[in-house]
């Protein structure tokens, strides 16, 4: 069954169902789009809530240290991820569904129409030539009708008695030409009514319905790209079912983290004080006169020691260098802290300290490389800097004194001493202002700065490799020397792009060759 057999008459009822299929293809795609739009809101909204309780700051992240405040971040971060999913199931509706079915929707509606218009024009094909067959039946009738007169009338002169045999011939010749002319007519009459009956036949059996076919088979493909739409609907929810769920898992993994025990000593460690608890308030007699309390704890207390409420309003000291104004315990916490602070500050400056020293050695026998006055201002801004930190640290460590005191003061200044201990330095890294002075380096090393720059010079540097001259080489500057074809060299130093490199002979000597005038042999790996 198919629409060209069985809906050959019903051209009206086709135009109405194919235009109510691209009715609800637009419907749909007008459906999806407002779908977007409302996950595109939704994932709008939850990451705007997610940024609004997120914690930021000192103070946040301090408090992000407990176990359930972490939970709830790690819980705003999985939603801001399901937020994102929200946002791909959007961008992936708007380009796979939307965008592609507007495009078909375009191409459908350009292809109904020529269907309808080749309907149309069989339609009219078919009632011009209906109009020609009217027009030559309507002629034959008339000739006929014009024949049959003249007939009767050429009888008519024949039988009557004053007719001349003249008048008779001339009467019969008309009858005849007219009989002529309905019979030309009678002719066509019949030459276009089997025209007319062959264009019908073809269009009812053939033209009609190949192009009813024709829209049927595009409207076929029109549901079936609605139909693709609809499973793509789901389908793309599907696709970010898996991380949703993940994201789902993680909230519920960061809710069984939580630990609230830990999270109850970590707010002991962060806000325990150290004081003693009030002693009891002792009797004063009145009847022996009034005297002052002499208890730490009396409702007269020294100065030096302030009411300490359990509950009430805080006394809000202003901060002090020596964190005084914290309980004991805060107070050694932040002073250790400093210490350290310094101690790290301090082993750097001290670093580039003694990097400056053997660089100023280097230039003094090397005066090629550099001037050597011209680090005095860096090693005495050094030095000043190193003063500053020392008289700091002592200061601290004063303080850490009296805040800890006795046996265990002496212990905590002996483990901040033992934080001081010479390191390998790279000068590169301490003294970034050198790398220039340096340009002659060997690459991609770290030496120990007292291996390599030696106060003395007397250690021996190890070769990178071993190469061979490939042509003869007068080194009439300074800091060259001569070499000779076929020559075996140890490569002291590589090539920075200069054009130059450092070899070293067996005897000992050393200089600076053309790097293109030799070939490496052997190259050691570091």
């Amino acid at each position: 069954m198919d629409w060209g057999t069985d809906l050959w008459d019903q051209y009206d009822q086709i135009e109405k169902h194919t235009q109510s299929g691209i009715d609800l293809l637009e419907l749909y795609i007008k459906f999806v789009k407002e779908r977007t739009e409302i996950e595109q809101g939704y994932a709008k909204q939850l990451r705007n809530l997610t940024k609004k309780y997120a914690k930021r700051g000192s103070k946040d992240e301090l408090d992000c240290k407990f176990s359930n405040q972490a939970s709830f971040q790690d819980i705003l971060n999985e939603l801001n991820d399901y937020a994102g999913q929200r946002e791909l199931v959007a961008e992936n509706m708007m380009k796979g569904i939307c965008a592609e079915l507007s495009k078909y929707l375009q191409d459908l509606k350009q292809e109904r129409k020529g269907h309808l218009s080749d309907a149309k024009k069989a339609q009219q094909n078919l009632e011009s030539s209906f109009k020609q067959l009217e027009s030559t039946k309507k002629r034959f009738a008339k000739e006929w009708a014009e024949a049959e007169k003249a007939t009767q009338h050429a009888e008519k002169i024949e039988h009557e008695s004053g007719s001349t045999k003249l008048d008779v011939e001339k009467a019969k010749q008309q009858a005849h030409n007219r009989m002529h002319v309905a019979e030309e007519s009678r002719n066509d009459y019949a030459a276009q009514l089997q025209k007319y009956n062959k264009d019908q036949n073809y269009f009812y059996y053939t033209e009609t319905p190949q192009i009813f076919n024709k829209m049927q088979e595009m409207d076929e493909q029109r549901i079936r790209h609605l139909a693709e739409g609809y499973c793509q609907f789901s389908d793309i929810e599907k696709k970010v079912l898996p991380i949703i769920s993940k994201c789902l898992e993680g909230i519920a993994a960061a809710g069984n983290k939580i630990n609230e025990k830990q999270d109850s000593m970590l707010f002991i460690e962060q806000h325990k004080s150290g004081f003693e608890r009030p002693a009891d308030v002792e009797f004063e007699d009145y009847t022996q006169g009034i005297k002052a309390a002499t208890s730490d704890s009396s409702l007269n207390p020294p100065k030096g020691r302030p009411k300490r409420w359990l509950f009430g309003k805080k006394n809000k000291l202003p901060p002090a260098e020596d964190f005084s104004h914290l309980p004991p315990e805060q107070r050694k916490k932040k002073l250790q802290a400093k210490i350290d602070d310094i101690n790290k500050e301090l082993q750097k400056t001290q670093d580039q300290s003694e990097a400056l020293e053997k660089m100023k050695g280097v230039y003094g026998q090397n005066p090629q490389l550099g001037d050597p006055s011209s680090l005095e201002p860096q090693i005495s801004e050094t030095a000043q800097h190193i003063g500053r930190l020392r008289g700091e640290l002592a200061k601290h460590e004063t303080w850490l004194s009296e805040a800890v005191g006795g046996e265990e003061s002496a212990n905590l200044i002996n483990n901040n001493a033992q934080h001081v201990t010479c390191r390998t330095v790279n000068v590169r890294d301490e003294i970034p202002f050198l790398n220039v002075v340096f340009s002659r380096a060997a690459p991609y090393q770290t030496h120990n700065l007292y291996t390599e720059f030696d106060d003395e010079f007397e250690d021996v540097e190890p070769p990178l490799g071993q190469c061979t001259v490939l042509y003869n080489f007068e080194g009439n500057s300074e800091g060259t020397i001569s070499i000779k074809e076929g020559e075996l060299l140890s490569i002291m130093e590589e090539d920075k792009g200069d054009g130059w490199m450092r070899v070293q002979r067996g005897s000992g000597e050393e200089g600076f060759i053309p790097s293109s005038y030799q070939s490496v042999t052997l190259k050691e790996a570091f």
